[in-house]
């Protein structure tokens, strides 16, 4: 079921039979590059990815969710907000696979995702953080609206900060 739609797009919660796709996505080596390691090797740490994102669901009414192209179900990446517990405020993430990028999907999936955190959720801010020399990436939130703000230190990793306060 979905929980947003675009035009072109639908997104919805991962489920046990998406294991094939986090396994492409989280080991895709932009992914790797961009995001980080997130220690998903095979079919069954996939599950357990997936069964980490399905608690925050029930635990806080979002997270990530898979994307969907609504005119053949084929899933493209995932996006959502992320609760951390290093951020003041929920943010915003994303991840296409490569074959998927420049067609304007990241901006459509996460202006849907920022009008859902702010509006249906009542999120007062909206933070993303960006690996530094990703402009892609940068462009993206820019075109959402959010503006950068800092840089901060997350685990081991210097990253820029954007956010959208209302």
């Amino acid at each position: 079921m979905a929980i947003l739609q675009t035009q072109r797009l639908s997104l919805r919660e991962m489920g046990p039979d998406d294991a094939d796709f986090i396994l492409e996505q989280l080991t895709d080596p932009s992914f790797l590059a961009n995001i980080g390691d997130r220690g998903v090797r095979d079919h069954d740490s996939a599950r357990a990815y997936i069964d980490r994102w399905r608690a925050n669901y029930a635990r806080d009414g979002y997270g990530l969710w898979l994307v969907e192209l609504r005119e053949t179900g084929e899933v493209i990446g995932m996006a959502g907000i992320v609760r951390r517990d290093t951020l003041p405020s929920p943010d915003i993430g994303y991840a296409l696979l490569p074959r998927h990028w420049s067609k304007g999907y990241a901006v459509e999936a996460c202006a849907a995702v920022r009008d859902h955190a702010m509006q249906a959720l009542g999120l007062p801010e909206l933070l993303a953080i960006v690996s530094p020399g990703n402009a892609a990436s940068v462009r993206v939130l820019e075109r959402i609206g959010l503006r950068y703000r800092s840089h901060v230190r997350v685990g081991d990793d210097d990253l820029q900060l954007f956010a959208l306060t209302i």
